[in-house]
């Protein structure tokens, strides 16, 4: 998570300072203030969210920090409403209209930065299996569609990017597919990797000890009649997890580098070649990252479509919260559903 955040503010960082170079921005009154206190409001409701989904338990156990989860969304939407009003208060005449450029540059940069962090943290919840195996196809399919490209490119593939060949993306998409679909078999082994992350109010740590799900146990598959003859195997075993690996590396090879694309698409808008020269010879952070971003995206979107069900834990910590009369009420409720359904035996009365 620190990792995360530290990216994300750098990242947040390089788009911001091509904004004040650009627009020649650096004499505007507060806005560069204005700029990191946004996204200090941003992040302070990210992660309060995240704080009060998964630290329930642990929130409950400290007043200090009941008052701060119960009133969370308030105290968030009235912090960015601070900086609303200094916002309009330091309009100055004839700098209106390159105030508000600021101003959208400065939430369109948090819209792409913050909001795909925290979809990635999210993610990380989930176990470490769904943040490892999209970065590193991303990452495989760059290196890849690369050695490609360089070895056999002929047919250029879009204008946005020179480089870019239609061989080094083909060869690129078919190398991904085949690394994610091994790398996930020898992550699923290991319940570090595969078992939610939970915080133990007990122990007062994550844990990622767990009866693997149905995702990460060896399943028994048959062979389609077509491939039987090729390769000689009537069934193979396979975790099915790695069938979802086919969904993530597609998305990797095949719509990622779109966001590496868009990214160039940027750079050219505003005459630059990268937008930093934090590591030597590769550019910024954002240059790396670019693509990462919007595989977060769909990564959170893929597990909130298809994989994740209902969690009884993240319920029970909920209902734990709760008054004693109100989870009281919880319990007959449940009870009279289960009787109805003949799940329970009515209680006897004598």
């Amino acid at each position: 998570m620190l990792i995360v955040l530290s990216i994300q503010v750098k990242c947040y960082h390089e788009i911001i300072t091509i904004g004040y170079r650009v627009y020649h921005s650096y004499d505007l009154p507060w806005f560069r203030s204005l700029s990191w206190y946004f996204l200090l409001c941003v992040n302070y409701f990210f992660y309060g969210e995240t704080v009060a989904d998964y630290f329930a338990t642990f929130v409950q156990r400290r007043e200090q920090l009941q008052f701060l989860i119960r009133y969370h969304r308030f105290i968030s939407f009235a912090l960015y409403l601070t900086g609303f009003c200094m916002f309009v208060l330091s309009l100055v005449k004839k700098h209106y209209r390159l105030q508000f450029y600021m101003f959208a540059w400065t939430h369109v940069t948090l819209l792409i930065t913050v909001t795909q962090s925290h979809l990635v943290i999210q993610n990380l919840f989930e176990g470490m299996i769904w943040f490892l195996v999209p970065i590193s196809s991303v990452i495989c399919n760059d290196i890849t569609a690369y050695i490609f490209g360089f070895f056999f490119g002929r047919t250029p593939l879009i204008k946005l990017s020179p480089k870019k060949t239609w061989e080094g993306f083909i060869g690129g998409f078919f190398s991904t597919v085949v690394f994610g679909f091994i790398f996930s078999y020898f992550l699923a082994q290991h319940q570090y990797f595969v078992c939610p992350v939970e915080y133990n109010s007990e122990t007062n740590r994550f844990v990622t000890e767990c009866e693997p799900s149905e995702l990460f146990q060896m399943k028994k598959y048959s062979v389609p009649p077509l491939l039987q003859a090729v390769l000689g195997w009537e069934t193979v075993d396979m975790y099915p997890f790695q069938m979802h690996s086919f969904a993530l590396s597609t998305f990797a090879s095949l719509i990622g580098p779109f966001g590496g694309f868009f990214a160039s698409g940027f750079k050219r808008a505003f005459k630059i070649k990268d937008f930093a020269d934090t590591i030597p010879g590769h550019g910024g952070i954002m240059d790396r990252f670019d693509c990462q971003y919007l595989m977060a995206t769909f990564v959170h979107v893929y597990i909130t479509s298809f994989i994740r069900g209902p969690n009884p834990s993240k319920l029970l910590k909920q209902l734990l919260i709760l008054q004693p009369e109100q989870q009281l009420s919880v319990y007959k409720t449940l009870k009279s559903h289960l009787v109805e359904k003949g799940i329970l035996q009515p209680s006897l009365k004598g």
